[in-house]
């Protein structure tokens, strides 16, 4: 706090302010003399609030203040909730209020007073809807739009102006600069043209210099030509190769395909474009309008605080608890007939989900066939600008198939044949070993037989007698050689040095004059260097000021927007409530008993009725259960009893139908066995 009003005791006691305040005086200021402090810096910022706040009321000054504020975007510390105390301490000149807002005042004068300029022309006036449908208004509107768009453009091209143009002392050195170049290149002709005056036929020679140069010209003006007609060339080939394409697939389809086929495609065709325009389109167009709607909406409403949002939390619980009763009733009310209807409308929503689904997925696909082809053409530009060929047909690929086929028959021959060279120079390997062993073994041989003779060392000392025999001579007869390639080669070198100084005198005294003229230029060099060196610096330096400046106001243009936003949805929310809050109380007072039918006072009335009655028939159904409960177990014990006693009837039952059938078996055992041995016709009467 210290620190902000000693900055604002500085920036009040210098240009333009002139005050005399020190930080005891400053601080003992009252309210009316505070607030007139900052009506006299807005008015520093913008000439028409420079007004006497005597003679005007609080209210009016406040708003006044406040205007210029939201124009200069003006951000008050604290929260957002705090809006209304900033208000307050600006009417009554409070210091905790207006000391911040001189403190951002004074950091940013010049800055302000451009925005203040510009807000004069550039804050859009708000034309009620139904006066823009007059078409002369409309005009003017019109007209006044596309003026501030002028005027936007002309700001911006006088302030890069402002920022890129040179100084007059700048531009004055450069111009001297340049005379002086401009006459050391009329001295350096007009030496030339002496030099050159001397020689015989210069005139023709000039007149050939100047063909030779519009030749050049000519010559690169035709390759410029040459190559724009490559690429339209290239174009066309394009072009024709794709018509090709397109050729070979409609003539493959005609003979593949009937004229039943090609109806049938066409029909298909043309019903899935008539979805589209009829069905998707619509239905999609009317989904994204109501998403922009709400969007508006949500946009336009105030931003919302915290009371605000527990406030619409506990509205949807509220709602949703509706919801729920009302599913519950209309479970309790279901008639069975609606079940017939709501299978059928589930397979037609079924059906089309399916259906909306596969034409999206159709439109995907064709919207990837088009970007593929869309990449193959870049790719075929691409190709033609490296130098490459372009992507390959069919026909072509196949050839290009054929001819890596015959390539890799060629490749494999010649892997084979690196194959036998390879094992043929093991062998070889192999071989060479053998021979040198059997060397090494013949001179151990010699070495062993010398020994014996008394004469070791004989061979080796003859081979490296005849060795040395045979390298001098042959460095004789290279010293020979070299002694007269030497002797020819210094009476070639003295001739050569001989015509070199005869043709380098007159390049030499050129050279001098050069060397002259390199040290002028690289003076001159020298001072543009310098010249440049203080120009970019000074403009790195404006850059990085426009480059902070620029990040600061796209910081705050960002946090203002927001604020923005925020309290233009708080307004719109409060105004959606105090709207809802008007029809309710108007639909409750109402006489008419229709319009209070719509009132939520009655339609929650009716509903705790509705569940009044249900809870009284359920109660009333408790109570019948609570006293039939006692005979109705005792009635279910008495079923179970005789049900377990059925049973076991059943199963004694059961046992003595076993037991009967068992004695039936025996008895006929023991008849059979009788038969069986009273003789062979007793057994075939049986």
């Amino acid at each position: 706090m210290g620190d902000q009003m000693q900055l604002i005791v500085e920036k009040l006691n210098q240009e333009p302010f002139r005050k005399s305040y020190n930080l005891i005086s400053f601080d003992s200021l009252e309210p009316l003399q505070l607030l007139q402090l900052l009506s006299d810096v807005l008015g520093e910022i913008d000439p028409k609030h420079a007004v006497d706040i005597r003679e005007e009321l609080p209210e009016q000054t406040a708003k006044r203040m406040l205007n210029l504020l939201g124009i200069l975007k003006y951000k008050p510390p604290g929260t957002l909730s705090d809006l209304s105390a900033f208000r307050q301490g600006l009417v009554t000149g409070s210091k905790t209020v207006i000391h911040p807002v001189l403190h951002w005042l004074l950091q940013r004068t010049s800055e302000l007073r451009t925005r203040a300029y510009l807000a004069r022309f550039l804050v859009k006036l708000e034309v009620p809807a139904e006066f823009l449908q007059d078409d002369t208004v409309a005009d003017f509107n019109k007209q006044y739009e596309e003026l501030m768009e002028t005027f936007k453009n002309l700001h911006k091209e006088h302030e890069q102006l402002k920022i890129s143009g040179l100084s007059t002392a700048e531009i004055r050195r450069d111009i001297s600069a340049m005379e002086e170049e401009k006459d050391q290149l009329a001295k350096r002709v007009e030496r030339l043209k002496k030099r050159v005056e001397t020689v015989q036929n210069h005139q023709r020679m000039l007149e050939i210099a100047r063909q030779l140069r519009l030749e050049k010209e000519r010559e690169e003006s035709l390759a410029q030509q040459k190559q724009e007609q490559k690429s339209q060339l290239f174009h066309a080939e394009q072009r024709l190769q794709r018509a090709q394409v397109q050729l070979k697939e409609m003539q493959h389809v005609v003979a593949d395909s009937k004229p039943e086929s090609l109806m049938k495609k066409l029909e298909e065709e043309i019903n899935f474009n008539s979805y589209l325009v009829n069905e998707k389109i619509p239905r999609e167009m009317e989904s994204k309008k109501t998403s922009v709607y709400f969007l508006q909406k949500v946009v336009a409403e105030p931003a919302m605080t915290q009371a605000d949002l527990t406030a619409l939390e506990s509205e949807i619980e509220e709602v949703n608890a509706q919801m729920n009763q009302l599913i519950e009733k209309r479970i309790i009310t279901y008639e069975p007939t609606d079940s017939k209807f709501s299978m059928y409308r589930q397979q037609a929503s079924i059906i089309s989900r399916k259906k909306e689904a596969k034409a999206e997925e159709l439109q995907a696909a064709k919207e990837e066939m088009s970007s593929l082809e869309k990449q193959v053409e870049q790719k075929n530009s691409q190709a033609h600008e490296l130098g490459g060929s372009l992507a390959m047909t069919e026909d072509e690929f196949k050839q290009y198939v054929s001819k890596l086929r015959s390539k890799n028959t060629f490749y494999k021959k010649r892997r084979q044949e690196v194959a036998e060279i390879t094992a043929e120079y093991g062998i070889l390997q192999r071989t060479e070993e053998l021979l040198r062993q059997r060397h090494e073994a013949t001179l151990q041989q010699l070495q062993a037989i010398e020994e014996k003779k008394g004469i070791s060392g004989y061979s080796y000392t003859q081979e490296e007698l005849e060795r040395v025999s045979a390298v001098k001579s042959e460095m004789d007869e290279v010293k020979g050689q070299t002694l007269d390639n030497m002797s020819e080669m210094v009476k070639k070198l003295n001739a050569m040095v001989a015509e070199k100084k005869a043709s380098l005198a007159p390049v030499i005294k050129e050279l001098r004059q050069l060397r002259q003229n390199c040290q002028e230029l690289s003076q001159e060099c020298d001072e543009k260097k310098m010249q440049y060196d203080s120009c970019a610096a000074g403009l790195e330096t404006n850059r990085s000021a426009l480059e902070q400046e620029v990040k600061g106001l796209l910081e705050e243009r960002a946090q203002e927007e927001s604020n923005y936003r925020y309290i233009n949805c708080m307004k719109r929310s409060l105004e959606v409530q105090l709207q809802r809050a008007r029809e309710e109380m108007k639909a409750y007072v109402s006489p008419e008993p229709q319009e209070r039918r719509r009132a939520v006072r009655e339609q929650y009335t009716r509903i705790i009725l509705e569940q009044e009655n249900l809870g009284k028939k359920l109660r009333e159904k408790q109570k019948v259960v609570r006293e039939s409960h006692g005979p109705n177990m005792k009635q279910m014990k008495m079923w179970q009893d005789f049900e377990k006693l059925m049973e076991c009837k059943r199963e004694c039952f059961l046992k003595q139908q076993n037991q009967a059938a068992i004695g039936q078996i025996i008895q006929e055992g023991g008849e059979r066995r009788k038969f069986l041995v009273a003789g062979p016709q007793e057994k075939w009467v049986i």
